[in-house]
């Protein structure tokens, strides 16, 4: 199935991107990564992130974990929305720690390099096969229709059963 038919719940996106589900609703709630595929509507509804949006959330939580502030995290995902997202898992994000920059060739991270500041580096098609890999353990659901998509995961019980109930 494609990915632009599946969703993930909260606590899926959390356990793919690796934080925790009151940062998640933090970083919705004041717009930073907001779910693509379905907000939240009032109390008891859930959200649902796209495969994308798992992988940006990602990337956030990697430069939060590097001493990046939260004000250029901002800039950067706004950048990569205004961008449209296109061409992710070929791009290189690079840091100062003052400043994001996107590097999309080798000679793009030579150059910033070549400044003589100490910088860090997000592959982010590393990233992207990491969610990819831990999203194929966790259940999905697809847009479509609701049904949830079990992982191959064979002892989960609940979620078999709740597929045959449908």
């Amino acid at each position: 199935m494609a990915s632009e038919q599946i969703g993930y719940r909260g606590p899926t996106a959390c356990a793919a991107a690796g934080i925790t589900y009151r940062q998640l609703d933090y970083w919705a709630r004041t717009g930073l990564v907001e779910p693509s595929v379905r907000p939240a509507h009032g109390s008891g509804s859930q959200r649902l992130y796209s495969f994308r949006d798992v992988v940006v959330l990602k990337i956030v939580k990697r430069f939060l974990d590097t001493g990046v502030s939260l004000q250029n995290i901002r800039s950067a995902v706004q950048h990569l929305r205004e961008r449209g997202f296109s061409d992710l898992e070929r791009m290189t994000l690079m840091s100062d720690g003052a400043t994001v920059y996107e590097c999309t060739s080798p000679d793009e991270v030579h150059a910033l390099l070549q400044g003589g500041q100490g910088v860090f580096g997000i592959a982010v098609g590393v990233v992207w096969r990491d969610v990819e890999s831990a999203l194929s353990q966790l259940h999905g659901e697809r847009v479509d229709t609701g049904e949830t998509l079990v992982g191959p995961n064979p002892a989960d019980e609940l979620a078999r059963r709740r597929n045959r109930a449908v």
